[in-house]
């Protein structure tokens, strides 16, 4: 996806002014998440410290000087695309692979969202411990925009309203690798349980014809977690996201409130807007009246879909009747270089130019006890790791 190849001294050297700019900005590596609000540890953090970042600017300070080869370390081998990301780490692919059926994407259409709701044959109880959803070829992640999974099954699931979907299973963007549940906390699947993909597709010039697969790793049978976690979409516009209206030339935010009818444990944060998003923040209300804020995101960007997966110790806890306030705020003048046109009142809609608001947020819910017990465990270990710190 990018405009050039970084394999080799040669190919770097022309882009070096470019690279120090996208570095400095914090554009590249992706990972645009504030670093002076909220949470800041995170299990998949890959932005480049502020001493890397030095580096880079200083040797393209001095010209890009290419140095001793005898210090070269070898080529960097790149993972088989067919490969499954969590593969090495489960001993093999996913226990179960579920693909959507074929669809052709012409060279020249509009946008198309494709619905398809595919079986998965399971004729008893499972508990999933990582999920992974991509498109079926490398010729199809040109035309795959993005991808959710949302999983059908017979049960009733009162822990989020309708609007949030309790059944939303699995959402693929670029950026984004998969999910592996902490331990002691999975995905339930039920027998008869089926898969209702949604598929957002857009034509590049070229007729391709491409499928998704989502591979599920499981627990093994005799293996039950004692939490189970849901994938929400807490909304961030009052009312509801077909409330969004943006005046042409202007700024415009909302914000939006999520009651945790249940005791959980918050695991990421992961904002979705469009072209004309700015940023977005989540923060906790607890039921006492004191504030979390847990993340932000002021320099949105549609291009990478990043999830910021919390650390193990650093993923809040909270208890029944906390409230998620998420917010998000969207620049639609001349000064968003990605707006396509800031003459146009925005709305809301499915396709890119149309706007959204909302963060994919999983949350694994425990019982009140279970919360206390967790609350407790934890101190501990920090209590011991402060101990352990001291001299």
């Amino acid at each position: 996806m990018a405009p050039m190849s970084l394999e080799s001294y040669r190919e770097v050297r022309p882009w070096a002014r470019s690279i120090k700019a996208r570095v400095v900005e914090g554009q590249m590596p992706p990972w645009h998440i504030d670093t002076d609000v909220g949470i800041q540890a995170f299990k998949n953090d890959r932005s480049l410290t502020a001493e890397q970042i030095d580096m880079i600017v200083r040797w393209v300070d001095a010209g890009s000087p290419r140095g001793d080869p005898s210090d070269m370390p070898p080529p960097k081998e790149f993972a088989d695309d067919s490969v499954w990301n969590f593969a090495e780490l489960f001993d093999g692919p996913p226990d179960m692979i579920i693909k959507s059926p074929p669809y052709t994407v012409p060279a020249v259409a509009q946008d198309a969202w494709y619905r398809p709701v595919v079986e998965t044959g399971l004729t008893e109880e499972r508990w999933v411990r990582a999920i992974e959803i991509r498109p079926s070829t490398v010729a199809g992640r040109r035309v795959v925009h993005h991808a959710l999974a949302r999983l059908e099954q017979d049960e009733e699931n009162d822990l989020v309203d309708d609007e949030i979907g309790a059944g939303l299973f699995m959402e693929w963007a670029v950026g984004k690798q998969g999910e592996i549940m902490r331990p002691n906390s999975g995905k339930l699947m039920l027998p008869g349980a089926r898969i209702l993909f949604d598929i957002h597709y857009h034509a590049v010039g070229e007729e391709i014809t491409d499928g998704v697969e989502l591979g599920i790793y499981f627990y093994p049978e005799e293996e039950k977690p004692r939490y189970r976690q849901v994938l929400a979409s807490l909304g961030s516009i009052a009312g509801g996201s077909g409330n969004i209206d943006i005046p042409p030339n202007s700024f415009w935010g909302s914000q939006r409130f999520h009651v945790l009818k249940q005791a959980g444990r918050v695991e990421n944060f992961q904002p979705h807007m469009h072209l004309r998003g700015q940023g977005m923040s989540m923060e906790a209300i607890l039921p006492d009246g004191s504030t979390q804020m847990l993340s932000q995101v002021s320099d949105f960007n549609f291009n990478w879909h990043v999830n910021y997966v919390y650390t193990d110790d650093a993923a809040p806890l909270f208890p029944k009747g906390t409230i998620l306030r998420v917010a998000s705020w969207y620049d639609n003048t001349t000064a968003n270089r990605a707006n396509p046109d800031p003459n146009q009142w925005v709305g809301y809609g499915d396709r890119t130019v149309d706007e959204m608001g909302h963060a994919w947020v999983n949350v694994t819910y425990m019982s009140d006890a279970d919360y206390e017990d967790e609350v407790g465990r934890r101190s501990a270990e920090q209590d011991l790791a402060s101990q352990q710190q001291q001299p």
